[in-house]
């Protein structure tokens, strides 16, 4: 490439070259590689100093004659992006030319035949996936069909995609002039697309969408595009060629007016996107969203409150829980009035998402119903919360540790506005408990070994096939599980709240004694969740010392000592980089010779692990926020933004 760039300096060695490439697309012998680098060749020509002869005579003579005979598909997709150059350059007449073989191979590409060698090889392929999904070794017959959906869902569908491609890179090259060139013909050929089996076809007939309604064409036909968006915009697999489709789509409407019609039915999935698990979709629907309303997003969302609300309801595990932070957004940050009737609503749909198959979703349930029991603690909706209290304190002891995490969240946000004491008595209970553990317990006891699959964590008991046959399946969204802290978790969110300072002092005893335990094979985890509460949150919320204050926190601090220097020197390495954390931030708060001069006076061989650490930057100085912080900092993203 950087040869022929070199070859453009002069009017002659640009002939030279132009002639070469025409030689080269002309002779049928040249294998395809080296075709395939002279269409490189002459896109770059094209796009930079060329001559008029040789941009007409590409397309005549060479580009349409090669994506006859020719079915390499990245080949072909390289022509395609050739044509859209020549129509920047040259104008539409260049599709007029090609219009026809381009139409044609999406015509001839939509459907397979079983009876055609493709057709044969593609079905040995498609016995061949079942006889893998099957759960008979010899892999019955009786349901081939759904085999052959999951391979035609998944394959390759042969030039179908690539031809869209070439179409969309044509759209794109004539830009506005194209507009006299959509017909009913096309249409419909791009609609029936949208509605391909296979994904990738969606997803490229999308961007074909999504470049086609900056034609202008949108203005006769809008009703038209808005059904297909409507209908598949919450297909997961294209979920993002469908958001920018569904962006253009607003952005090109002429007015304001214009786009009010259409946001009922599309500002719930506009919604939803913002929160979505996919960090493409959603990034890439935030910035959609500030183009689109132009700082207006929150009356707009107050607006047509019900259309959103009823958007929530989706089979996808990963758009109930986009679901659920939205719900969390819209108590924050809509307005009081607008979402007062509607609490019993939201209320009745987290308690759905309570008892979720996928965590994911029980913990954003959980930090949800939170929020929205502290932002509306007086309206008369709410006055069943106690029949929330068993739901809290059952994921408070989940198996999964960012469960436990967001109930703690949650709780610490409802004692805000009930009753202190209940929650204050399971967590006595709870840290009581610690003393009967059995010995040999394990993490998930009940739980396989193996990693957790598509957000679900795997029972022993899950070998038996009638327990997973024709049930709900999960994409490979939020996996990994995360660090967990019950009830000293509970206790640490607790802390910031000031007319419980005394209280939650109160506990701290009860908490250093349930921490030395260790007649159990998983206390260092205990001791670790320990450390890490006394310190972690000094990073990004007030520190369990700092929120009480010196006067409560600094005569419980002698009880701590034994458990923070027994995990400094143990063997487990995350449970003593936690310890040596803790020390280094307790010298902060306390002071480093105060510290050390309490030390001195509990155990003096504590000092010098105290002068060995206590200068150490902390351990997890520029770690990524905890899963549950990082939501709770994305839920202050506003819907004006």
């Amino acid at each position: 490439m950087d040869n022929v760039m070199s070859l453009l300096s002069s009017s002659v060695k640009l002939e030279q070259c132009e002639n070469l490439f025409s030689k080269m697309l002309a002779d049928s012998s040249v294998n395809w590689e080296s075709k395939h680098g002279v269409l490189m060749g002459a896109k770059a020509v094209l796009e930079t100093k060329y001559s008029e002869d040789f941009a007409s005579s590409l397309g005549e003579r060479y580009i349409l004659r090669m994506m006859l005979n020719l079915g390499l598909v990245c080949t072909l997709f390289l022509l395609g992006e050739v044509l859209g150059v020549l129509c920047r350059k040259l104008g539409p007449e260049v599709y007029v030319q090609s219009k026809a073989v381009i139409l044609d191979g999406i015509h001839s590409n939509l459907e397979r035949d079983p009876m055609t060698d493709t057709g044969s090889s593609e079905q040995e392929g498609t016995e061949k996936l079942f006889e893998k999904l099957s759960s008979s070794p010899r892999g019955e017959r009786r349901n081939s069909a759904d085999a052959a959906q999951i391979f035609h869902d998944t394959a390759g569908w042969k030039s179908l995609e690539t031809w869209m491609k070439c179409l969309q890179c044509v759209i794109e090259g004539c830009g506005h002039l194209f507009n006299s060139f959509v017909d009913q013909e096309l249409l419909d050929l791009i609609f029936h697309a949208l509605t391909h089996t296979n994904r990738f076809v969606r997803e490229t007939s999308y961007y074909v969408c999504s470049v086609l309604v900056t034609c202008g064409v949108i203005q006769d036909v809008n009703h038209l595009f808005l059904n297909c968006i409507k209908n598949k915009a919450a297909d997961t697999w294209v979920r993002l060629a469908s958001s920018v489709a569904t962006g253009n789509f607003l952005q090109c409407l002429p007015s304001e007016e214009a786009r009010q019609q259409f946001y009922p039915v599309l500002l719930p999935r506009m919604c939803l996107n913002r929160r979505s698990v996919a960090e493409g979709v959603r990034i890439y629907s935030q910035d959609s969203w500030k183009l689109v309303m132009s700082g207006e997003g929150k009356v707009y969302v107050e607006k047509y409150i019900q259309q959103v609300l009823q958007g929530g309801g989706a089979d996808k595990h990963a758009v109930r829980e986009a679901a659920c932070a939205c719900i969390a957004e819209l108590g924050a940050r809509v307005s009081k009035e607008a979402v007062h009737k509607y609490i019993l609503t939201l209320l009745q749909a987290l308690l759905i998402c309570f008892n979720d198959d996928s965590w994911p979703v029980r913990d954003a349930a959980c930090i949800a119903c939170g929020n929205v029991v502290v932002c509306f603690q007086m309206n008369p909706g709410l006055m069943t919360i106690p029949a929330l209290y068993p739901l809290f304190l059952k994921y408070l002891q989940d198996s999964i540790p960012s469960v436990r995490q967001g109930a703690a969240l949650a709780l610490s946000n409802v004692v805000k506005a009930y009753e202190f004491d209940l929650i204050v008595k399971k967590i006595k209970e709870g840290l009581d408990g610690i003393k009967d553990q059995s010995a040999n317990a394990e993490k998930y006891s009940r739980l396989d070994k193996g990693p957790t699959t598509y957000g679900v964590v795997k029972k022993l008991c899950d070998n038996d096939k009638e327990l997973h046959t024709d049930r709900q399946m999960y994409s490979c969204g939020s996996l990994a599980p995360k660090m967990g802290r019950g009830c000293i978790n509970l206790v640490a969110e607790m802390s910031s709240q000031q007319k419980y300072a005394q209280k939650i002092s109160e506990l701290l005893p009860l908490i250093s004694k349930t921490a030395s335990f260790d007649h159990y094979t998983q206390h260092v985890i205990l001791k670790e969740t320990l450390s890490l509460n006394i310190t972690l949150h000094f990073f990004q919320l007030p520190h369990i010392g700092k929120a009480l204050g010196k006067r409560c926190f600094n005569p419980q601090l002698e009880f701590f000592f034994d458990v923070i220097f027994d995990s400094l020197v143990c063997d487990n390495a995350l449970t003593s980089a936690a310890a040596s954390n803790c020390i280094a931030e307790l010298s902060k708060l306390v002071g480093l010779n105060i510290l050390r001069g309490r030390l001195e006076q509990f155990n003096p061989r504590y000092v010098e692990l105290h002068d060995q650490f206590a200068h150490q930057e902390p351990a997890f100085a520029g770690v990524p926020f905890p899963p549950i912080l990082e939501f709770r900092i994305s839920t202050n993203l506003p819907f004006h933004s």
